[in-house]
């Protein structure tokens, strides 16, 4: 029955990831603008004949779908072709710069989880205690004013305030130019310059952790088991951490899944506001410049971690809960 799971899930990962790159090849293309006249323009050289060379050599006169065969051939062998811009392989620049929006979504996940989960614990604690129930509101209001906050006004909110107001964190890029600094030092740099947009980036997540772990614990302090254990005297912190905590953190286990892949598609706006050197910033950069390759490059490697995040929580699910079917529905 594993066995059986794993191939259908890897099967639909497939058929998906080779949708987003038919569908994403034709958009790109769709888009106004030639990359070949935006680069001949540039080098002061308008011919008709030099733009033509110029198509000839990127392969942009063959026919659409001759172009599109011959990139998923190329994207099968990791070959993602040749970047009009920066003259260097797609894939080399592309992985060049995932360690960075790797390193942003990482921190992002951790904060938001962390954060979410002690918050709504703590708005629940209040409740179930029923004590210092302005904890709760408070939590919970903040946490709906983070949920309906756009995160491109979040992020260039929080480089106005603690960068350029307090002065308390570096506005832009990973770490300081030419500063020279190895070891701890270069660590706590690119930590400094990680907090902002990685905050920013968890905000949304952490407001719905906040709102979910509330709302699992407030469910399940309802149940007959914790009314018993409260009923024999058991302290409120242990029903708390013992009989509570446990069984409500199942749905956020369910929703990191989720997480992981919109983390993703959030990283290209963060990455732009605050000038991280990641792939997002690289995409947006590919899309100003008209550069084809590398932008659906770009596509393809966001849209393929999006797919494994949600390949790697299908089988987590499964792990858990082997009653659940290839289909997603319990046998």
């Amino acid at each position: 029955m594993f066995i059986s799971f794993l191939t259908t899930r890897l099967f639909k990962a497939l058929m998906v990831m080779l949708g987003v790159v038919v569908i994403n090849f034709f958009l790109i293309r769709m888009a106004p603008g030639d990359p070949a006249a935006v680069l001949a323009g540039e080098s002061g050289a308008s011919d008709p004949a030099f733009v033509e060379a110029l198509r000839a050599q990127f392969g942009l006169d063959q026919p659409l779908l001759t172009q599109l065969w011959v990139y998923l051939k190329g994207a099968v062998q990791l070959d993602l072709g040749y970047s009009y811009r920066n003259h260097i392989p797609v894939f080399d620049l592309i992985m060049e710069r995932l360690p960075a929006t790797l390193l942003l979504m990482a921190a992002a996940f951790v904060i938001s989880i962390v954060a979410g989960v002690a918050l709504g614990a703590l708005a629940a604690r209040s409740r179930f205690r029923n004590r210092h129930r302005w904890v709760d509101s408070l939590v919970m209001s903040s946490a709906m004013l983070l949920y309906a906050t756009p995160l491109f006004w979040l992020a260039l909110l929080s480089v106005i305030v603690f960068s350029v107001i307090l002065g308390w964190f570096p506005a832009f890029g990973m770490e300081t130019v030419a500063a020279g600094f190895t070891g701890w030092e270069r660590m706590l740099d690119i930590g400094r310059h990680l907090v902002l947009p990685a905050c920013s980036l968890a905000a949304f997540f952490m407001a719905v952790y906040a709102r979910l772990i509330r709302a699992s614990m407030l469910e399940v302090m309802g149940m007959d088991y914790v009314k018993t254990a409260r009923a024999k005297g058991v302290p409120s912190g242990r029903v708390l951490r013992v009989h509570v905590m446990r069984n409500a953190l199942m749905p956020v286990v369910t929703f990191a899944g989720v997480q992981l892949g919109q983390l993703a598609g959030g990283a290209v706006l963060t990455e732009t506001v605050f000038g991280w050197p990641g792939v997002g910033r690289l995409m947006f950069d590919a899309l100003l410049q008209r550069d084809y390759q590398l932008l659906l490059g770009g596509f393809l490697v966001t849209s393929a971690m999006v797919v494994f995040f949600n390949f790697m929580a299908d089988l987590v699910y499964r792990v858990l809960d082997p009653r659940i079917g290839a289909n997603g529905a319990k046998s």
